[in-house]
C-alpha cells in the first residue's frame, strides 16, 4: 500500500512537470521534447501504479484467503480441543462422582464398623464383668462346656449337673460304655491367679511368686476333681477338668508343666476347648463301634436265619428239578404210545378191504398177548 502511494505521488509530480513543459513547449524545442518524454514517463509510472495496485490486491486476497484458511483450522482446533477437554472433564466427572460414591459407601461401612466396635466394646466389658465374678466365670466356663458336649455327643450319651453316689454334682457326666464307664467333666477357670502372672511382667520376684500362686490354684482345682468326681465302681478311673480358655491352658502347660503332669498321675487330666473337641470327637468314634459291636450279634442271627432260608430254597429246587425230571419220563412215554397209534392209523389207512386174501392182523400177537 505504501508503494502504490509513493508511485502516486511520483505520477503526480512527474505529471506537474509534464504540465509546466507543456506551457514552455510552444517557446522551446527542448522542452517540447522533455515534455513527450515526462508524459511517457506518466503512462509508465501509471502502468506500473496499476500493475502494482493489482499485486497489492492479489496479495491482499491471497493473504485473506490464508487468513480465512487459518481461522478454519484454528477454529477446528480449538473445537477439537474443546471437545477433547469437553469429555476429559466428564471422564473427571464421572469418576469423581464414583470416587464420591465409594468413598460414601465406606464411610457408611466404616460407621458401621465402629458401631460394631462400640458394640464389640460394650461386650468386651461385659465379658470382663462376667470374668470378674466368679460366680458368673463359673457359669460362663459352664455354658460353653455345653455347648461343645452338646455338638459333639448324642443326648443319651451326657448329663448336665448329674448327681453322683457321693451327693456332690458335676457340671457334665459323659456316659460312656465299659470299660471306660462314666467320665466327669467339670469346668475351672483360676483367672485371678493367671491375671496375676500376666501383672508380673518382667519382674522376676513378682513372676515366681504369681507362678506359685497360679500352680496352687490349679493344683487345689486338680485335687478337688480327683476326690470329688473319680468314685470308683460308679465312674470312671480318670477324670477332665475342662480350662475354658486356650490362654490359661497354654499357660499351664508351658510355666507349670510339673502341675499337669501330677494331675495325670492323679488321673485328671487337664483340657482345653479344643482338647475337649479333639477328645469328644474320638469318644463319638468309640461310641459308634460300641453300637455296631451291639449289634453284631442281631447280625450274625439273622445270617443265620438267611442261611437256613437259603438251604430250604435249595432243596425245594432240587424237588422240583426231580419233579421235571418225572414230567419228562411222562413226556417220552406219551410221544412213545403216540407213535404207535400213528403208525396203527397208517396201516389201517392201508388196508385193501375188497380183496379175497385173508386180511393181516393188524396187531401182532405179541401185542395181543399183552392186551390179553
Amino acid at each position: 500500500m505504501d508503494l502504490v502511494v509513493l508511485l502516486a505521488v511520483a505520477a503526480l509530480a512527474v505529471a506537474a512537470v509534464s504540465l509546466v513543459l507543456v506551457a514552455r513547449r510552444g517557446s522551446d524545442p527542448e522542452v517540447a521534447r522533455l515534455a513527450q518524454s515526462h508524459s511517457e514517463l506518466v503512462g509508465s509510472l501509471k502502468i506500473l501504479v496499476e500493475q502494482t495496485a493489482a499485486a497489492q490486491a492479489a496479495t491482499a486476497e491471497r493473504f485473506q484467503a490464508q487468513e480465512r484458511a487459518l481461522s478454519r483450522a484454528l477454529e477446528e482446533r480449538f473445537a477439537d480441543i474443546t471437545r477433547r477437554v469437553g469429555e476429559a472433564l466428564e471422564k473427571s466427572h464421572q469418576a469423581t462422582s464414583t470416587t464420591i460414591a465409594d468413598l460414601r459407601e465406606r464411610i457408611v461401612k466404616i460407621d458401621e464398623a465402629q458401631k460394631g466396635l462400640a458394640e464389640l466394646s460394650s461386650h468386651v466389658i461385659s465379658l470382663q464383668d462376667i470374668l470378674s465374678n466368679k460366680q458368673a466365670r463359673g457359669a460362663f466356663g459352664e455354658e460353653q462346656l455345653e455347648a461343645i458336649v452338646r455338638d459333639q455327643l448324642p443326648p443319651a450319651h451326657f448329663e448336665f449337673q448329674a448327681t453322683l453316689g457321693n451327693r456332690t454334682r458335676v457340671d457334665c457326666l459323659l456316659k460312656l460304655p465299659p470299660p471306660l464307664g462314666p467320665l466327669a467333666i467339670d469346668a475351672k477357670f483360676p483367672r485371678e491367679a493367671y491375671d496375676a502372672l500376666q501383672k508380673a511382667g518382667g519382674d522376676e520376684a513378682a513372676r515366681v511368686a504369681a507362678q506359685r500362686a497360679f500352680s496352687t490354684a490349679i493344683m487345689g482345682h486338680v485335687r478337688d476333681i480327683a476326690e470329688k468326681y473319680i468314685i470308683p465302681g460308679e465312674t470312671a478311673d480318670a477324670a477332665l477338668m475342662f480350662v475354658p480358655s486356650e490362654a490359661v491352658y497354654c499357660e499351664i502347660y508351658t510355666s507349670i508343666k510339673d502341675i499337669a503332669d501330677k494331675a495325670r498321675r492323679m488321673r485328671v487330666f487337664i483340657v482345653s476347648p479344643t482338647t475337649l473337641w479333639a477328645v469328644l470327637n474320638t469318644m463319638r468314634a468309640i461310641l459308634k463301634d460300641v453300637r455296631m459291636r451291639e449289634q453284631a450279634d442281631a447280625i450274625q442271627k439273622e445270617v443265620g436265619l438267611l442261611l437256613e432260608d437259603v438251604g430250604r430254597l435249595a432243596k425245594r429246587v432240587e424237588n422240583l428239578e426231580s419233579h421235571f425230571a418225572l414230567a419228562e419220563k411222562d413226556i417220552r412215554e406219551i410221544r412213545t404210545s403216540t407213535d404207535k397209534i400213528i403208525r396203527r392209523g397208517d396201516r389201517i389207512q392201508d388196508a385193501d378191504l375188497d380183496s379175497d386174501t385173508p386180511p393181516v392182523p393188524l396187531v401182532s400177537s405179541s401185542v395181543q398177548s399183552r392186551a390179553s
